[in-house]
């Protein structure tokens, strides 16, 4: 199979044959981009001394790097988010030789300038539980709930068009530029309570799209996200619902369902879940009063 990268647009350009009734032929296609990302931090000690630690390696699409960094950071709990970047970070970039044809290391370092902020028996939790292949017992469920960066501070009552919410799937793919070359990325988009587009972020993992979506808000200094609405491309997990209530967002909806575990999380951080949007029609799984 042949093929070439363009990382700028996290897609990779390939040659494939396709088969149908009359026969096959050799095609372009588009492929996303899929590439580890490890993400690193570094500190000073009280005496001197420079620490490194690797806290999450991640499968990530290549672009928007730095806000998935960030937005890891913020909605595993391991940053307090209530202050601007600038006050806990020196620095961030990549660290390492630069792989072709990316142009740049896939590790991202951010330099800490206040090393009493670090939790890093948290830091341990959090990379295996977002690197293994899977999480049981209760101890671990308990290990998984961050403690809330904000109160999940309400988008005003019954605020939110019914209408505007069926548009949405619409809006959400009308800017979804790399799912539309290649069907194979999730999305996460932040609305105001008018329906208008904030912001989208595509990757290859869903919890990657969102990341970086609540990565670049807090680079901006726009925490918390009280006054938006999150779209999800697919479906509802808990993890997700976990890290939209860590960057404040009241509002979850999404084409797909919640599971069990990702309700129990709303309801207990007073967030609206609406789900299955789908011609003319939703469902909301917990407080409709934020709707008109």
């Amino acid at each position: 199979m042949e093929f070439r990268q363009t990382p700028k647009t996290g897609l990779m350009e390939i040659q494939m044959e396709r088969f149908d009734e009359t026969g096959s032929s050799r095609r372009a296609d588009q492929l996303a981009i899929e590439e580890p990302l490890e993400i690193r931090l570094e500190w000073m000690t009280p005496e001197g001394l420079k620490n490194q630690k690797s806290i999450s390696i991640t499968l990530r699409t290549p672009g928007d790097d730095f806000a998935l960094a960030l937005g890891f950071l913020v909605t595993e709990g391991l940053v307090p988010a209530s202050k601007p970047f600038s006050e806990h970070f020196a620095s961030i970039g990549y660290c390492g030789p630069p792989l072709a044809p990316l142009g740049h290391s896939n590790i991202v370092k951010l330099v800490y300038k206040n090393p009493q902020v670090l939790e890093l028996g948290s830091m341990e939790r959090h990379f295996y539980v977002n690197s293994s292949c899977g999480v049981c017992g209760k101890a671990s469920i308990d290990a998984l709930r961050a403690r809330p960066n904000f109160e999940t501070a309400s988008v005003a009552e019954r605020s939110i068009s019914r209408r505007m919410i069926l548009e949405l799937p619409q809006r959400l793919r009308a800017a979804q530029e790399v799912f539309e070359s290649t069907g194979g990325l999730h999305a996460s988009a932040l609305f105001d309570s008018r329906g208008s587009l904030l912001d989208l972020k595509e990757d290859v993992g869903r919890h990657n799209a969102l990341d970086k979506v609540v990565g670049a808000a807090y680079e901006r200094g726009v925490l918390p996200l009280s006054d938006s609405i999150l779209m999800l491309s697919g479906r509802i997990s808990f993890e997700l619902v976990q890290k939209a209530s860590q960057a404040g967002i009241p509002v979850i909806a999404a084409l797909g369902a919640p599971s069990s575990l990702a309700l129990e999380l709303a309801i207990d951080r007073k967030m609206t879940l609406i789900g299955f949007i789908r011609e003319g029609r939703f469902n909301v799984y917990h407080d409709p009063g934020r709707l008109l």
